[in-house]
């Protein structure tokens, strides 16, 4: 899974992956002559006593380790380059990804979890990717050319140093393979800890304000004494690995040591190729360590790439056309014909045959109890998901064939909860209008009722906005989200519940400028309070997902139960009347 998600995201890079290996050659080829030279310098001038031999034999050296430090600073410098473009590239594919999910897939993964599997997965697989290619090419060359070069100057001693390799290579092995599902499941208690720790900040106000500051202590201790748990019993595997190393080297290095020994006395081997076979056995002990180093990392970045994988083959619910209509005839009359919505799994719709027409220059309401589906039916012509059953249009044309450019132009959205991004007051108006002037943003404050508390602020349409816009109060969030969506100026226009944290005064207001505003467009408004829509044009009242009733307020009120019950819940006779 590591290496099929990589592979393709390396070929960008191959000129750099071509200077990579030939750097890692020749930094490998001047570690493997360094032994040998070391030897001849020992038995041709030290054992001899011949100072020039060792002073030309010295220069000799140095020249070749200044050039194996250069090779190495290079191709490290290289490798770091394409691991950290293949990285970059990796986090915006996931972040397009992110973006086209519609409302279904994210909360399938939850947004914790997105920005874990967005940041630390993608860091894991960076920082494999990093040793990978600083290392693998690096490590074997190292490895199999000191062997044949220990295999040059003793055949007997060769042997014992052939043993080193495969008894290390089943002890880190055994350990690699039993710390592949720890990371996973590290992997996944970041997820639980992050997902804890989103919720109590995001829900601060609530804890405290039903003291559950300890509850939501001991949650996040829990969730992180997991993370702990698992982290340590991989702690503890990855603590054997280096102790196997430097046991089975000290061993090897004992066994050259005597076994040299003996043939040095015979006068089968020189002193000088004994201290090579030590060098060689250093080299491929660092070659076994390196590879050791990356395998360290491999069960984590292989975890972090099944989760990043897993992303990028979630296939978005909704797709853009294939051939997009660029163009719409009309002025933004709305559609909705036989409309059905059921979520994957679910035994029942949520939405059943919804019948609904929202003309322009009038407005159209529609209410219902909690969880009859209302929001639901709003987000359908946006495409925050698809109808399942029936169509919706946008002046005759079917959403789904519609450019979403030119659905985000023709519909504005309120969201029920408003969200506002960092940045100034300025920048959330533009949002969907970067081009809006200075006089176009006031005047939709002012036709959201906004203004007023906008110039009380120091910089006005430059005051900072933080994120979510938390500086800022419900009622201001909304009226804020509101002018947002009358400075791009849509066609359509969609209130998903956006009047629910105004005063009755400041919504009555807002709603006779509203009118004044959005004469010529078509406005659909979803609400609680019956004040907010008893003037609409028409009323749709839903109930179940069902439509039981379509009228203005007085006839739903003379011949329509369900929305008599609502209004009355809320007004008396004499004030519905």
């Amino acid at each position: 899974m590591l290496f099929r998600l990589l592979a393709p995201r390396l070929r960008p890079y191959r000129s750099l992956l071509v200077l990579l290996v030939a750097l890692q050659l020749v930094q490998t080829l001047a570690s493997l002559a360094l032994p040998t030279l070391n030897a001849g310098v020992i038995d041709h001038g030290v054992l001899r006593g011949d100072t020039g031999r060792v002073l030309s034999g010295g220069a000799v050296m140095i020249a070749v380790t200044l050039l194996q430090a250069a090779a190495a600073a290079a191709a490290t410098y290289a490798g770091a380059k394409a691991a950290m473009g293949v990285a970059r590239d990796l986090r915006s594919e996931v972040f397009r990804r992110v973006q086209d999910f519609s409302a279904r897939e994210r909360g399938r993964f939850g947004a914790a979890s997105l920005i874990t599997r967005t940041t630390n997965d993608v860091q894991q697989i960076q920082t494999f990717t990093v040793l990978v290619l600083t290392m693998l090419v690096a490590a074997p060359l190292l490895c199999a050319g000191g062997l044949v070069m220990a295999l040059r100057q003793d055949v007997p001693l060769a042997l014992v140093l052939l043993l080193f390799v495969p008894v290390m290579t089943g002890a880190v092995g055994t350990v690699v393979l039993r710390m592949r599902p720890l990371f996973r499941g590290m992997q996944e208690r970041v997820d639980r800890a992050s997902r804890v720790l989103r919720e109590q900040i995001t829900g601060v106000r609530v804890v405290r304000a039903f003291v559950r500051d300890r509850h939501e202590r001991e949650r996040f201790a829990a969730a992180n004494g997991e993370l702990l748990t698992v982290g340590l019993r991989a702690g503890r595997l990855q603590a054997l690995m280096f102790p196997t190393v430097l046991i089975v080297w000290q061993l090897t290095t004992v066994a050259l040591v005597y076994v040299g020994a003996h043939r040095i006395d015979s006068g089968a081997l020189q002193p000088g190729g004994l201290v090579a076979f030590l060098g060689y056995l250093l080299q491929t002990s660092m070659s076994v360590m390196m590879v050791l180093f990356l395998l360290m990392h491999m069960p984590r970045a292989e975890a972090g790439a099944e989760r990043v994988r897993e992303v990028l083959d979630t296939r978005p619910s909704v797709t853009p056309p294939t051939h997009p209509v660029r163009a719409l005839p009309g002025t933004g009359r709305l559609d909705l014909d036989g409309v059905g919505f059921r979520y994957p799994g679910a035994e029942e719709s949520v939405l059943h045959d919804i019948g609904l027409v929202a003309r322009p220059g009038e407005t159209t309401a529609v209410i219902g109890a909690t969880g009859s589906g209302k929001s639901t039916l709003l987000g359908l012509v946006p495409r925050l998901f698809d109808a399942t059953d029936g169509e919706v249009r946008v002046d005759g044309v079917d959403v789904r064939t519609v450019d979403p450019e030119l659905m985000a132009r023709t519909v504005g959205l309120v969201p029920q909860k408003p969200y506002l991004f960092s940045g100034t007051v300025a920048t959330n108006l533009r949002y969907g209008r970067p081009d809006a002037t200075d006089e176009e943003l006031w005047h939709a404050l002012e036709v959201a009722q906004a203004a007023g508390f906008v110039r009380e602020l120091d910089a006005g349409l430059d005051a900072p906005v933080s994120q979510g816009g938390a500086n800022f109060s419900g009622g201001q969030r909304q009226r804020l989200a509101i002018a947002r969506v009358l400075v791009a100026r849509p066609r359509v226009y969609l209130f998903d519940d956006s009047f629910s944290a105004l005063d009755p005064r400041t919504d009555a207001r807002l709603r006779t400028a509203l009118r004044e505003e959005t004469a010529d467009a078509t406005v659909v408004i979803v609400a609680q309070r019956v004040s907010t829509i008893r003037q609409a044009d028409r009323i749709v009242v839903l109930d179940h997902g069902r439509t039981v009733g379509t009228g203005t307020h007085t006839s739903l009120m003379r011949d329509n139960p369900t929305y008599r019950e609502i209004v009355l819940s809320q007004l008396t006779e004499e004030e519905a009347a």
